[in-house]
């Protein structure tokens, strides 16, 4: 799925122009940061242009992107494009660039939100006691289909499947805990699975103008609610759809990171080629169920 590189670029500089004096402001303000003096060939909007492009296009393996797509079939559109090693360096500048512009793509509230989380594992389960990148970092955790041993991936979208909330957690955290940080700012109802079932956190929630529904465990005690809500709580499987496409078409998992550097860049890269996606899933409503909405 590929947009308008065009388009892709103009978005980024514009992003570039209005962070770039700030971000260097902020470097020169401490006495030990190390500001880099060199000018590269291929500026940071480029940089970052291309990082998008690679989780927009399709491609699995970004150095066959490189080499084949951007110093072949685009080269008339980085006619100073350096050789993949040296874009490997290059783009190691723009990890918190990458970051601080996903930020200027989250969504707007819409009262009615979603939340769940999502594995991220960084090396096959069978060889967790010789993976050295992340031993420090990443931890087992446990999901539906088994363990893991990585990162999670806990996300607030809005009706309208854009991002409102993203906090990247290590595998063993509860998926209740970041809640608090990542809804701080929505109001009216969020729809949750039944991992995030708890009476401390809905107190909570609700004091800050913010109503948590989940589904119930067997053997709980039933509780009124209003057939929007029931509606709204069975079209949850929205998010797990927004999921579904950041690993399958924007290659936001694999297990084939060699530094922390390329990890956070396909994390932000992936997530940010989302927002740029032409169309987003939708929720789909029969007639009886808006009527219902309507009602209520």
């Amino acid at each position: 799925m590929m947009v308008d590189p065009t388009e892709l670029f103009c978005s980024v500089d514009d992003f570039w122009k209005s962070f770039e004096e700030k971000w260097r402001a902020a470097l020169l303000s401490q006495s030990s940061a190390v500001i880099p003096t060199r000018v590269p060939s291929l500026s940071s909007s480029e940089a970052m242009t291309i990082v998008l492009m690679f989780h927009l296009s399709g491609y699995r393996c970004f150095k066959h992107f490189y080499k084949g797509f951007i110093l072949g079939y685009l080269h008339d559109l980085f006619p100073k494009s350096p050789s993949y090693q040296q874009y490997l360096e290059l783009r190691k500048r723009v990890v918190f660039p990458l970051h601080c512009y996903l930020l200027t793509r989250m969504g707007v509230c819409t009262d009615i939100s979603f939340i769940d989380s999502t594995a991220l594992p960084v090396c096959n389960v069978r060889r967790i006691a010789r993976h050295r990148l992340f031993k420090k970092a990443a931890r087992r955790g446990k999901t539906s289909v088994g363990w893991f041993f990585g990162f999670k991936l806990h996300v607030v979208i809005s009706s309208d499947s854009e991002f409102l909330g993203l906090m990247l957690t290590s595998g063993n955290v509860d998926d209740r805990k970041p809640v608090p940080s990542l809804v701080s700012e929505l109001t009216g109802k969020l729809f949750g699975d039944r991992g995030y079932i708890s009476t401390k956190l809905v107190t909570e929630l609700l004091h800050n103008g913010l109503h948590l529904i989940t589904r119930l465990r067997k053997g709980m005690k039933n509780r009124l609610m209003t057939l929007a809500d029931k509606a709204f709580l069975a079209k949850r499987g929205l998010i797990e759809t927004v999921f579904g496409l950041l690993k399958a078409d924007h290659n936001l998992q694999h297990t084939r990171h060699r530094s922390l550097h390329g990890f956070l860049i396909n994390l932000w890269g992936a997530l940010i080629a989302y927002t740029h996606r032409p169309t987003k899933p939708q929720i789909s409503w029969p007639h009886t169920e808006q009527a219902l909405i309507r009602r209520t």
